[in-house]
């Protein structure tokens, strides 16, 4: 049986959508252009996996600067985190993400 979660769309409404998200849905959530919450619409705050269960995906913005590494839907994402609008944010390119909000390199 699949488990359902609870996504705010860009409209404000609340959607149920059955694990695994569509790709298409995912990185939208990733880039923080979806929420995900619990059902009554209050902020889902993600638990910390149990030692058995694993990493699987995350579906919420990052909490944390992404590595230069990650893809640009993480960098979305931090961006939008840090304030910035997720459809400008989407309309930078990944070095223009990295420089605006991530960490300055002391190299």
């Amino acid at each position: 049986m699949a488990e359902t979660i609870y996504v705010r769309g860009e409209g404000g409404g609340i959607h149920p959508m059955d694990l695994p998200l569509p790709e298409p849905i995912q990185e939208r959530l990733t880039k923080g252009m979806l929420q995900r919450v619990n059902e009554d619409g209050t902020p889902y705050i993600e638990a910390a996996p149990k030692e058995s269960e694993g990493s699987g995906p995350v579906f919420t913005t990052p909490l944390t600067e992404p590595a230069k590494t990650a893809n640009k839907p993480d960098w979305v994402g931090w961006a939008v985190v840090q304030g910035a609008d997720p459809e400008e944010a989407d309309g930078m390119t990944k070095a223009d993400l990295i420089e605006k909000y991530g960490t300055p390199s002391t190299t």
